[in-house]
């Protein structure tokens, strides 16, 4: 067989290779369903020709077009299951389920129905995948690419479902890993205390760590028995909404092991924390040390043992595992575990299948491991969605009798009736939820919505946002046509508890007396003059510090980086109003750097100590502290991340991977939090628009959240549609 030429549909004409003209319509360069069903070269080329439309991406294209030369007994349908495949990994799912490519092809690529009615058009996905036979599994049982198991094949058949090796290999590592960790409970041991008498012996810590006189003790009943359900098993997982207090709960959790610890071993355990952006693992640094703080007030025993023994600083997954540049392998593996008894995650969410599996493949067989994050959050960009697939029964509870009674002992709290399940898996054992959120009430506009989101009612979301007894949840029509209304928005707009929109953060940097957001600057204390050339550096970091946190009141976020309502289009644009308002000296579309440009930071230096998803803002400093004659230049001020109000300068031409942020993706939010938060929502439905993404986006609002929307029916179908990534990990009844 001859390879297929990716270039023949990339040209928009010419033959398909080797004898494909006798096959193709003489009307079309495209073959038909049935034609590139029957003949592999004629699939390979309409693969191509389909990356060219952007349905499938161009390594989706090439994965077949490789399996081909390499195990060339494949017939047509077998290189149509690799395509798929590769696209499903793509699209963050770990396998591709056959029989479900068969029965829904229009759930698996996303095809614009416009273009999918051009005559001109290739054939769409789902008119090859409807003529699929029932032997389609019997073929790919037969190809040499495929094993029904372990060996080197780079693709897995498990009954009707199709894997990449690699992502086959890490879910089974992952799921053997926890199980082997959830089977350790039956036990009583020093590190894993699980009988009565243990629990008797965290009781008098965790009435000190959580009083039962406190006057929200009812509140933080959860948190006590997370904290409980954490100290009981070497793995567990904390998850809650913002708000519920995972922080808090994760500190006192490391306060109550080591303070066993300590009475029974003498010395501390070796405990590191983590977060996979370095992002989230600043934000989760600057929270603990709050929280360590918040101990001395607590009559622990060995108390100050006990503080100095928590972690204070946060580390990448990357760094923690010792990333080796341009691989996927660590410093720390299987043969190489970390020196560690503890590890804890934050914002596990965000964890894919991949690091997962190489963090549990790093951890020594008797290290504890804990999981925080938000289960309704968006998954990873990358494939496989961990920790949604392990608290899918959260809610519910599913605790056997048991380990209720346990918790009791333990806690002194009794669990609702609701919760217990005699079935329970022995995953549910060790998955706790936190149910009360200390940041938004009932009264709370931004938690109703997001409590009508996760519910997928649509209906209820859209009538908070219209209800007035909810201004801090709201919304403004946005018709693709108005162009000013959107610009005035962001540039302008006033929200209910302080000035938004980007003008108000410019102020900061220029005073403009007499205007509104000059009153708010100075009502909410951000308003600072510009220091003189002769200024110590303690002073300009001040005064950075202030317009850093003016710029944190509001920041707009889109589902989309491409298109009108894209990242790339509304920075652009904004970019643009705001240079011809006079707000930016933006002279040409050649300026790329100018004092306001707000950027974020889209891969770790650590060199410069930034990392992904960091935001600063280019300010006109002197190019020496406190020496005037030395002139004035750009730099980029970056929060230090000290806790003490530090700015870390950085020369523009020192920074190779940020870009403007005026705008910025809701997965990109991830891990972060501003005062008020609009979502610009686009005016037709797209794949990417799910119930997490929007959940996401309303919940990085501290207090304000504004929709701009040009359709109720986007945001309604958007809310009723679930991420849905199929896996197969913590599936078995048995888990």
């Amino acid at each position: 067989m001859s390879e297929a030429n990716p270039e023949v549909h990339r040209e928009g004409k010419g033959e398909t290779p080797g004898d494909a003209a006798s096959t193709a319509l003489p009307s079309s360069p495209f073959a038909t369903p049935e034609q590139a069903l029957a003949d592999p070269e004629a699939l390979l080329s309409l693969l191509f020709a389909w990356a060219e439309y952007g349905w499938i991406r161009d390594l989706d294209a090439a994965l077949p077009h490789r399996l081909a030369r390499l195990a060339p007994d494949g017939d047509a349908s077998c290189l149509l299951a690799a395509m798929l495949v590769s696209h499903q990994a793509g699209q963050g799912h770990l396998l591709l389920d056959l029989n479900q490519a068969r029965r829904q092809p229009e759930t698996l690529i996303a095809v614009a129905r416009d273009v999918a009615r051009d005559d001109a058009a290739p054939p769409p996905p789902e008119a090859l995948l409807g003529r699929l036979g029932d032997d389609w599994v019997n073929r790919l049982q037969r190809w040499s690419a495929v094993a029904q198991g372990p060996g080197a094949s780079p693709l897995v058949l498990e009954a009707e479902r199709l894997y990449l090796r690699r992502y086959w290999r890490n879910e089974q590592r992952v799921a053997s890993a926890i199980a082997a960790r959830l089977s350790t409970p039956g036990t009583s041991t020093k590190d894993h205390p699980t009988a009565d008498s243990d629990a008797a012996r965290l009781r008098p810590v965790l009435d000190t760590l959580f009083p039962p006189s406190d006057p929200r003790a009812d509140q933080a009943a959860s948190q006590k028995l997370a904290c409980a359900l954490g100290a009981r098993a070497p793995f567990a997982v904390i998850t809650g909404g913002p708000g519920t207090g995972k922080t808090t709960t994760v500190i006192r959790l490391l306060a109550l092991l080591q303070t066993q610890a300590i009475a029974e071993r003498g010395a501390p355990l070796a405990i590191r924390l983590a977060a996979p952006t370095g992002k989230a693992a600043a934000r989760l640094s600057e929270s603990i040390r709050d929280q360590i703080a918040a101990l001395d007030e607590l009559p622990l025993p060995d108390a100050a043992q006990v503080r100095a023994s928590i972690p204070h600083e946060v580390s990448t997954l990357h760094r923690l595992l010792g990333a080796r540049p341009d691989t996927r392998h660590f410093h720390h593996h299987r043969l190489n575990p970390l020196p560690l008894d503890m590890v804890a995650v934050d914002e596990a969410s965000m964890v894919d299948i991949d690091m997962m599996a190489a963090l549990l493949d790093a951890l020594p067989p008797h290290a504890r491991l804990v999981l925080l994050g938000d289960k309704d959050q968006l998954a990873s960009v990358e494939a496989g969605a961990v920790l949604g697939n392990l608290c899918a029964r959260a809610e519910q509870g599913h605790y056997r009798r048991d380990v209720s009674d346990w918790l009791e002992a333990a806690t002194g709290l009794s669990l609702p009736e609701a919760l217990h399940d005699g079935d329970g898996r022995a995953l549910d054992q060790s998955v706790a939820m936190l149910r009360h959120s200390f940041r938004f009430d009932d009264a709370s506009g931004i938690g109703q919505l997001a409590r009508a989101i996760n519910a997928g009612d649509s209906r209820r979301a859209l009538a908070v946002l219209d209800d007035t007894a909810f201004p801090q949840a709201q919304r403004q029509a946005l018709p693709r046509a108005n162009e000013r209304r959107l610009m005035t928005l962001a540039l302008d707009g006033r929200g209910q508890d302080a000035a938004w929109g980007y003008r108000f953060y410019l102020g900061a940097i220029t005073p403009r007396p007499d205007t509104p957001e000059a009153g708010a600057l100075e009502q909410s204390g951000l308003l600072r003059p510009r220091p003189s050339l002769s200024s110590e550096r303690a002073e300009w970091d001040r005064w950075a510090s202030a317009i850093l946190e003016a710029h944190a009141q509001f920041q707009l976020l889109t589902p989309l980086r491409a298109g009108h309502y894209g990242v790339e289009s509304l920075n652009q644009r904004i970019e643009q109003a705001l240079a011809r308002a006079g707000l930016i000296d933006k002279p040409d579309h050649s300026t790329h750097w100018y004092e306001g440009r707000p950027v974020l930071v889209t891969g770790n230096d650590y060199a410069l100590k930034l990392m992904n998803g960091d935001i600063g803002i280019a300010l006109k400093v002197p190019v020496e502290f406190a020496n005037p004659e030395a002139g004035t230049t750009l730099r980029v001020a970056f929060p230090a991340g000290d806790g003490q109000g530090g700015i870390r300068w950085v020369l523009p031409s020192r920074l190779q991977r940020v870009e403007t942020v005026f705008a910025m993706t809701v997965h990109k939010s991830q891990g972060s939090e501003f005062v008020h938060t609009a979502l610009v929502m686009p005016d037709s439905l797209s794949p990417i628009l799910t119930r997490e993404l929007v959940y996401t986006a309303v919940t990085r609002a501290k207090k304000t959240f504004t929709l701009l929307s040009a359709s109720d029916v986007v945001l309604a179908k958007a809310i009723e549609r679930r991420i849905a990534r199929q896996s197969r990990l913590f599936q078995s009844p048995g888990t």
